[in-house]
């Protein structure tokens, strides 16, 4: 990552929420933003290679897998959530308190009663894998509050980075509306440019009066976070190995994407393409083409990419 990055401040909203504006700051490999990037590099990758996540980039989409992928992340977001509002005003907390723009356990109770029906909540349960990092999250939430940066930061800048490409080609392999039903998870209304608002929210992680220690004991309890999630990637690998092909697969492309978590690997396909990994960005591009839809689809994959790629290089 370059050692100059941009820093937003939030100007007078237009009406449709704040608007973002750029300017200049220089970054030290000090500043909590580096020091998580840095210190999270090597959980991320290995997160990238759990098989989930593969089968998932090569396109494989299982619609009952997709389900049970959001009922994980509404528990998870509900638990992360609930203990954000309990410390709103906590002074290593409250800098990052954007609950407008970022709070997503709400949107996600309305993609399970899409998925699910009315009776929703009758009709899910917390799995074991996603209820320890549900535990983990209230007990730092109750415990050490300054430990939830490293989860909100964790969660919400993958759901704005990768999330916003996953969304799209999610939406065209499950054949959901285009008004948006099933993928309001990734819809960030309040939110006028993602990318201003990622500078914005690293900025204020950067001004956090945190010792070095406490920046340290964050990075750690981000690599906690990303075990967590690989954790619920391989207990939904294993579930998918119990559910008859006809169940995953009812009603769902051969080709497609998702899998329900788009938070475990949100940088994955950038990275590939913006270090070098020219031949798997080819084989990933003739594999969209041969889809009867698959021109389309490159050309709005290929412009989503671009700008995550941009993003990943900052």
């Amino acid at each position: 990552m370059s050692a100059e990055k941009m820093e937003t401040t939030a100007s007078v909203s237009n009406g449709a929420g704040p608007v973002y504006e750029e300017k200049e700051e220089k970054l030290s490999p000090e500043d909590l933003s580096e020091m998580l990037a840095a210190g999270t590099k090597e959980v991320h990758e290995k997160a990238e290679n759990t098989q989930f996540v593969k089968d998932f980039l090569r396109g494989r989409i299982r619609k009952e897998l997709f389900k049970l992928g959001a009922v994980a992340l509404y528990y998870t977001y509900s638990a992360m959530e609930e203990e954000i509002e309990k410390n709103k005003d906590h002074p290593h907390f409250a800098p990052l308190y954007f609950p407008t723009e970022l709070h997503r356990h709400e949107a996600l109770g309305r993609d399970l009663e899409y998925f699910y029906g009315p009776d929703w909540q009758n009709q899910i349960k917390c799995s074991h894998a996603t209820q320890q990092y549900v535990d983990r999250i209230h007990e730092v939430g109750q415990e050490d509050p300054v430990l939830l940066v490293a989860h909100a930061y964790t969660r919400y800048m993958g759901d704005l980075s990768g999330g916003q490409v996953l969304k799209k080609v999610a939406q065209r392999a499950l054949k959901l509306p285009p008004t948006g039903e099933g993928l309001e998870f990734y819809q960030f209304d309040a939110i006028h440019s993602a990318k201003a608002f990622k500078q914005l929210y690293r900025s204020r992680m950067n001004e956090l009066e945190l010792d070095v220690e406490t920046k340290k004991k964050l990075v750690d309890e981000a690599v906690k976070a990303f075990h967590f999630n690989m954790e619920v990637f391989d207990e939904l690998e294993e579930m998918g190995k119990t559910i008859k092909e006809d169940v995953l697969d009812a009603g769902m492309p051969v080709h497609g994407e998702m899998g329900g978590d788009i938070s475990k690997c949100p940088y994955y396909t950038a990275k590939m393409a913006a270090s070098g990994g020219s031949a798997y960005a080819c084989q990933l591009a003739m594999a969209v083409l041969r889809h009867p839809t698959g021109q389309v689809l490159f050309a709005t994959w290929f412009a989503a990419l671009a700008g995550l790629a941009a993003w990943y290089l900052m």
